[in-house]
């Protein structure tokens, strides 16, 4: 019996969802100022991305997003990364339900953020960039993570 137990999906999820649970958590306690080196740009984020995936010219010091109300835009591989982050969960969300598949959705955009340039900030200002980049590069996983985390659209499903 404790062997059974050992091999359910819950034991080896727990450290996701403590993962998961520890990130909003560490984002919610950061404010909505990320530091800065003298830009708008988040220190240590690399150069800035157009939409058409190329980095901004040379010397030009525009962050990845504008002032406050703009869109924010990302590299066509970053777009693809986040369908490739998300495609591998989609059996997984059906399984565990809106509720904790929900945290786990949360917790993939959130790596996925951190990892291209640390935008956390700026997708929450921009939750419908999920949306617009999940459309435009893999509508077809936007459209099973929507079913399978029982919400409109991916934008709803962001909490941090």
């Amino acid at each position: 019996m404790h062997r059974r137990w050992m091999d359910s999906r819950w034991v080896r999820r727990t450290p996701l969802l403590v993962t998961a649970a520890a990130a909003i958590a560490l984002t919610a306690a950061c404010g909505g100022n990320p530091a800065t080196t003298g830009s708008s740009q988040p220190q240590g984020s690399s150069a800035p991305l157009t939409s058409s995936g190329k980095p901004a010219p040379s010397g030009s010091n525009a962050p990845n997003t504008t002032k406050a109300g703009d869109k924010v835009t990302v590299s066509d591989d970053a777009a693809k990364q986040l369908c490739d982050m998300i495609r591998p969960q989609l059996s997984d969300w059906r399984v565990q339900g809106p509720t904790l598949g929900g945290i786990a959705y949360n917790a993939t955009v959130h790596e996925w953020a951190v990892r291209n340039g640390g935008i956390n900030m700026q997708v929450l200002g921009d939750k419908d960039v999920i949306d617009r980049l999940t459309t435009a590069n893999c509508s077809d996983v936007r459209d099973q993570a929507i079913q399978a985390l029982e919400i409109p659209n991916l934008a709803t499903g962001l909490a941090f």
